[in-house]
């Protein structure tokens, strides 16, 4: 099976393309019309959609702490990196994230670049 992201609004569209071998049939809020919606509306989006939820908005740690899961949390904490580097960081981890989406005591993953 495999696993779908949905982008949150503060990652770019644009990173959909360089991600859809690894991550087919992955989104962006903005595709779905929800640009713009508060981020409880994007967590139940994921949860229904059978997403992972991709964000760099560390506000959902306490969404899934308090709400448990689905969906599960991948936030990156990268900053303002370039499109490239936020998917080479993602591909770099697939093995982390295949391991994650799997483990069913997971569910919120923090990746970040090696310094």
């Amino acid at each position: 099976m495999s696993i779908k992201l949905l982008l949150d609004e503060n990652l770019s569209e644009r990173l959909l393309p360089r991600l859809s071998e690894a991550f087919p049939d992955s989104s962006h809020i903005r595709i779905l019309g929800l640009g713009g919606v508060d981020d409880r509306s994007v967590w139940e989006q994921a949860r229904a959609g059978g997403y992972l939820l991709l964000t760099k908005d560390d506000d959902f740690l306490g969404m899934s702490l308090s709400l448990g899961w689905p969906p599960k949390v991948i936030c990156l904490a990268i900053g303002n990196a370039s499109n490239a580097a936020t998917a080479q960081l993602i591909l770099s981890r697939l093995e982390e994230i295949r391991y994650f989406n799997d483990h069913p005591e997971a569910g919120f993953l923090l990746l970040k670049p090696a310094s």
